[in-house]
Order: C-alpha cells, then sequence, then structure tokens
C-alpha cells in the first residue's frame, strides 16, 4: 500500500476510501492502553529543538513523508514530476473544512514533536525520533488546514481539542495509540483530559 501511495503519478489519485489517517485502535482497547500509560510529570522542555527530530523523509522516488501523506489524505491528487501537489482537494477533519490548494494544508503530528520530547522521546535514539516523526503506519500524521494545526502547536488535549467535536473520539483514540505504541508518558491533567473524552465515546 505504501508503495502505492507514494508513486509518482501524473494522474489523479483518487484514495477516498482509505484517507487521512489510519484507523485508530477502538474504544476498547484504547482504554487499556490509557490505563497502561505512566502518568508523570513532563520534563526537559527547554532542551527540545525540533532538528532532534528528522522529519519528511524520502518514501519512495522523489516523495517525502509530507508529500505521501498529502496524497494519502487527499480527493482527486495530481502531483508534478517531483512529487509537490498541484491539484487536489482536502478535507481538514479536525474543523470540517475543504481546502483546494496544498499550501493551506500542514502535515500534523497528531502526538506533537515537542510533547512527544517532554513525555519520554528526549531519551530516545537519533532512528527512533526520525521513525516517529515520520511514522505512516500510527495514526500520527494527517492532513489539515494550517491554521487549524498552528492554533494547536504543541499542545495536548487537556490544552486544545479539535474544533469539531464530532472528531474528539477517533482523536483520542489516536492519541492514545501513539503515545502507547511508543511508551510516552501523559501527565495528570493530560490524563484526565483522555480519561474524560474516551469514556464519552
Amino acid at each position: 500500500m505504501l508503495g502505492m501511495l507514494a508513486t509518482v503519478s501524473a494522474a489523479p489519485l483518487n484514495l477516498m476510501e482509505s484517507r487521512a489517517l489510519p484507523t485508530p485502535v477502538s474504544v476498547a482497547t484504547a482504554k487499556t492502553y490509557l490505563a497502561a500509560l505512566t502518568i508523570k510529570a513532563e520534563a526537559n522542555a527547554d532542551t527540545y529543538d525540533r532538528d532532534l527530530f528528522p522529519h519528511w523523509i524520502t518514501i519512495s522516488g522523489a516523495c517525502n513523508t509530507r508529500e505521501t501523506v498529502l496524497k494519502r489524505d487527499g480527493t482527486n491528487v495530481v502531483t508534478s514530476s517531483s512529487c509537490a501537489a498541484t491539484s487536489g482537494s482536502w478535507y481538514s477533519v479536525y474543523e470540517g473544512a475543504t481546502q483546494t490548494s496544498a499550501g493551506n494544508i500542514q502535515i500534523d503530528h497528531l502526538v506533537p514533536l515537542a510533547e512527544a520530547w517532554r513525555s519520554g522521546a528526549s531519551g530516545w535514539t537519533t532512528a527512533r525520533r526520525q521513525a516517529f516523526a515520520n511514522d505512516l503506519t500510527r495514526p500520527q500524521l494527517i492532513a489539515v488546514t494550517g491554521s487549524v494545526n498552528q492554533a494547536k502547536s504543541d499542545s495536548d488535549p487537556a490544552e486544545w481539542m479539535p474544533p469539531l467535536k464530532s472528531y474528539y473520539c477517533t482523536y483520542v483514540r489516536a492519541w492514545i495509540q501513539v503515545k502507547y505504541y511508543y511508551s510516552l508518558s501523559v501527565d495528570q491533567a493530560e490524563y484526565n483530559a483522555l480519561y474524560k473524552y474516551l469514556y464519552a465515546c
């Protein structure tokens, strides 16, 4: 599947049935994962540097991670020979808006890189941070409207949730799955918010 997504094509690529981030774990599984997360205060915020997470690596041919997600999450995406999206449309699930310019779209790290750093990634190898920053398998990367992504910044669910409330359940399941997979901790306020939203699913 990944090879198909990363193939450069001048023809429209329509992936309606598979667009947006990989489906998160079920509510029941997310509850199990949440109970297993370590609750502890965040640390090392002052040593965070985005460059410590090599991101937008080459996935296939001329296509990097960002371009791969743009094609995966868009509809009728047309790309140039350098894999840049020249046309298409993107439905931003965070607020329910459709964008028709790739320039208005950013690729969100659902669990932000700075959040991961404060939750345990500061002790990782560079290779593991690179894997996290380019993870196309877990529900960690998603194409959304740039202004909404900027409003989120590096906030956790205690500080920010998508404007579209109908997406809350998907969002917290994805957040919990990523944190669990990478053995990242949660702070108390974050845990409380995740518990509240998850048990309302």
